[in-house]
């Protein structure tokens, strides 16, 4: 049976250092998120980063905010007027550098921040002072534009035990691939990897399902890696839903229909309607599944799926209805 394939090296993520308790905010404080420091902890190499800090501002500072165009605004620091947005443009390409070496798997954005706000930053008009939610924090924008594929995700979104298993799931599976890259980038080892984690791609985006396995029938092709590891996780970021991973346990269960007996094959029916009604969380089930998978004779390939063991059980992201 496949086991999570990074359960025992710790993945490498970058992480806005207040989000670690790190006292590094405008005023001396933090924004500490336990779950990043307690249980993630155990899987997870951080990489600490504040911008303000670490390109010169110092602790306590003066605030700063994004103004003028949201596609490309100023950051100010109203009270003294000072436009930092050159001095922050420059040490996020320094940054960026360094971070390119360390091989990155995921990044935890704190949210709202003019420098590290993924989603909805405040951009201050010049004229009006009124603010409107359509901006990105500089340094944010520089890290999604240097790093397209990696899982970035805002702290205040990970609340949301949803989006919180969709990210993580994303970085387990960025983490395997980078591994595949790095250790066996050949048409084969990609024919492989795709083979593990065509039910975790139905579970989020039956399209892209679709359309990686046309890809990989092409893997001779030299240039096939880079189209399909954007295709990869672009369909992961589709968000699962109770309708797509039972049509993925009902797949699953195919393979061993004629071996169930009567009331076996009505339990599972019984499980996947209550979990489909959120009435029981994707845990019941997948175990349920893999206790009568593991019973009967079926193909090598359905027990390597990383689905059914995507990421370590004792997150517990798949254990809420």
């Amino acid at each position: 049976m496949a086991e999570t394939q990074a359960a025992t090296s710790k993945l490498r993520l970058g992480v806005s250092a207040c989000l670690l308790g790190e006292e590094v905010r405008y005023n001396g404080g933090h924004k500490h998120m336990p779950f990043l420091t307690t249980v993630l902890s155990n899987y997870v190499e951080w990489i600490p980063v504040c911008p303000e800090v670490e390109m010169g501002m110092g602790v306590p500072r003066e605030t700063i905010r994004l103004e003028g165009d949201a596609e490309s605004p100023r950051l100010i620091a109203p009270k003294s007027g000072t436009d930092h947005t050159a001095g922050m443009q420059t040490w996020a390409e320094k940054r960026l550098n360094e971070l390119t070496d360390l091989n990155l798997h995921g990044y935890i954005l704190k949210k709202d921040s003019p420098s590290c706000g993924l989603f909805r930053v405040r951009v201050f008009d010049t004229k009006t002072q009124i603010p409107t939610r359509n901006g990105r924090g500089l340094f944010a924008k520089a890290l999604t534009a240097r790093f397209p594929l990696l899982p970035i995700e805002e702290e205040g979104r990970l609340n949301d035990l949803p989006l919180r298993e969709n990210f993580i799931e994303r970085v387990f599976v960025y983490y395997r691939w980078q591994q595949m890259l790095t250790n066996d980038p050949t048409p084969g080892s990609l024919v492989k990897f795709h083979t593990g984690i065509k039910m975790s791609l139905l579970s989020h985006s039956p399209k892209h399902y679709s359309e990686l396995g046309q890809l990989v029938a092409q893997s001779s092709r030299k240039d096939i890696a880079l189209q399909y590891g954007k295709l990869l996780m672009d369909g992961l970021k589709v968000m699962s839903t109770p309708g797509k991973h039972v049509n993925v346990l009902m797949h699953l269960m195919g393979f061993i229909k004629n071996e169930l007996t009567t009331a076996d094959k009505k339990e599972l029916l019984n499980v996947f309607e209550s979990y489909r009604q959120r009435l029981l969380p994707l845990i019941v089930p997948i175990t349920l599944l893999k206790h009568h998978l593991n019973r009967n004779r079926v193909p090598d390939w359905v027990h390597e799926q990383v689905y059914l063991n995507p990421y370590p059980m004792e997150l517990m992201l798949r254990n809420h209805v």
